[in-house]
């Protein structure tokens, strides 16, 4: 038996690969890519996707003709996204950093945060100060999307473990509100013939109005929040909280 606490160690994201990156889920992103009116760049848009992880955006924008560069910590990730890059025959920049040290001033037009892949730095000020470094990397006009779960949806869904089959492995999630709704711990369970790996990970969640807040402190502006891909509202009936901002000085 072995732990893996969060997500700096490539452990975590080699055993729990098949749980955190499905064959849905690829095919999710290229049907978002085809559908999304939050996700239609201009034509050979220079695009940075942070937090990338196996390239699930990075390459099916650059297939699209984008020129991307891809962002992650991780070395097991970034070799996979290598790989579903030449295999695709597509083109893209991978850089192995994380979020809170990855500047480059004004060389992208859109800046990517997909897959609730913001808020895992131990202190708020942290996460600040990568929205600070994504609006550094936009040229003024640039935008930055940023998609996360919200805490509103969160709230409807921290319920009893939940259990995932796939194939003869079993994985259990077991979800922790901590510091009265500032941060959420979840801990995972993977059972695999017979071993069993451990994983805990503690972000902070925000609301749509705290990240709105997060953003304009950051300096962005023309924040606007949407509750899906598809542009819809922020209310109850919302599946993700995406915001959507603008650097433009």
């Amino acid at each position: 038996m072995t732990r893996t606490d969060g997500f700096e160690d490539d452990e975590f994201w080699t055993e729990f690969y098949d749980f955190l990156f499905s064959e849905q889920r690829y095919s999710q992103a290229e049907e978002l890519l085809d559908s999304s009116p939050l996700l239609a760049f201009t034509p050979g848009a220079r695009v940075l996707d942070l937090c990338c992880g196996p390239g699930v955006f990075t390459v099916p924008l650059a297939r699209r003709g984008h020129h991307v560069t891809g962002v992650d910590r991780s070395p097991a990730m970034l070799e996979r996204a290598r790989e579903f890059c030449g295999a695709a025959g597509a083109k893209a920049r991978f850089v192995r950093t994380d979020a809170l040290h990855h500047v480059e001033p004004e060389a992208y037009d859109v800046v990517l945060n997909m897959f609730t892949s913001f808020g895992y730095f131990e202190e708020h000020a942290a996460n600040m100060r990568v929205l600070r470094n994504m609006r550094a990397c936009l040229e003024p006009g640039g935008r930055l999307l940023l998609d996360v779960a919200g805490k509103e949806l969160l709230a409807r869904k921290v319920v009893p473990p939940k259990v995932v089959h796939r194939g003869g492995d079993l994985l259990v999630q077991t979800d922790t509100v901590l510091d009265d709704w500032a941060r959420l711990r979840s801990d995972w369970v993977l059972v695999r013939g017979d071993r069993v790996r451990r994983a805990s990970l503690v972000w902070f969640v925000y609301s749509a109005v705290e990240l709105r807040a997060m953003a304009e402190e950051a300096g962005f502006e023309e924040v606007e929040i949407f509750g899906g891909f598809d542009g819809r509202p922020y209310d109850q009936d919302a599946e993700r909280l995406i915001l959507r901002a603008s650097r433009q000085g």
